[in-house]
């Protein structure tokens, strides 16, 4: 399970959402094996006043934090962090620069899916990639 939240400016998140968020979902099903129908993303679109960031970002920046189950490989999230660099950047325009990558990784048992902690369900896909 990845729960995907994309923060940006609402000018650029109204028109780039959808391509943005193909692009995650093709890294994350390549990098970690992750069935098709498994697209978990919230986009926080804020407004200029509400997203204070670094002169050396454009209107186009945006925040990409992964909250997953623990127990994928080193070499599979620093697949997947390239991916995303390089499908976000050929598939939406945005530059390396403008885009920051954060993994955050907890235990199944801190997760709740479907009535029931997530280390007692049958999952469709792997989680040790």
């Amino acid at each position: 399970m990845a729960q995907v939240k994309i923060y940006g400016l609402k000018s650029h998140l109204g028109v780039a959402k959808v391509a943005i968020s193909k692009a995650i979902h093709k890294s994350v099903m390549s990098a970690l094996e992750y069935p098709p129908e498994k697209t978990f993303h919230r986009f926080i679109a804020l407004d200029p006043s509400e997203f204070i960031y670094p002169d050396d970002r454009s209107e186009k920046y945006i925040i990409i934090e992964f909250s997953m189950f623990e127990g994928r490989s080193i070499d599979a999230k620093k697949a997947l962090i390239n991916q995303l660099y390089r499908n976000i950047g050929t598939e939406v325009g945005i530059s390396h620069q403008d885009i920051e990558i954060t993994i955050f990784e907890t235990p199944k048992e801190n997760w709740g899916i479907r009535g029931m902690p997530a280390d007692e369900l049958t999952l469709g896909y792997k989680v040790e990639v």
